[in-house]
């Protein structure tokens, strides 16, 4: 029997993630006021940001199965900031406190300045519809 592949790894994810977190900053730092879809922008780099920390347990688990233990801490050690930011910024956005949501958001635009967005992203606006699920799911 053949090995089984799957093209949809931890790691595509994450750096499709991360080009949205990169997209979504961007266009958060070019909004004058706070209106509906800087709730929107807000609420889609938590929840982003959530999700990241998930793909990397995810990677780690293959580390964990051979015994690489150092390794697997250090990589989550790496990426911890993640879960702390995404949690900020959760925060944030359901009390509306638009001081933590721009620092917060200058926190994770210098964590993620290695990240290459191209010009001719197929991202779209990924953002739509974050505020009502961030609200669905603090329910």
């Amino acid at each position: 029997m053949a090995r089984v592949i799957n093209p949809e790894t931890a790691g595509k994810k994450r750096k499709l993630l991360m080009r949205g977190v990169v997209l979504s900053i961007r266009e958060l730092m070019k909004q004058k006021a706070q209106d509906e879809l800087s709730r929107d922008l807000a609420a889609f780099i938590g929840i982003t940001l959530l999700e990241i920390y998930k793909t990397v347990n995810v990677s780690v688990v293959a580390w964990e199965k051979r015994n690489y233990w150092v390794k697997a801490d250090r990589y989550r050690m790496e990426w911890v900031w993640c879960e702390d930011l995404g949690r900020q910024m959760c925060r944030a956005v359901l009390a509306e406190d638009w001081l933590t949501i721009a620092i917060t958001s200058a926190k994770v635009a210098q964590n993620v300045s290695t990240v290459d967005l191209p010009r001719r992203h197929k991202l779209g606006e990924p953002w739509i519809g974050a505020w009502e699920m961030l609200q669905d799911s603090n329910d």
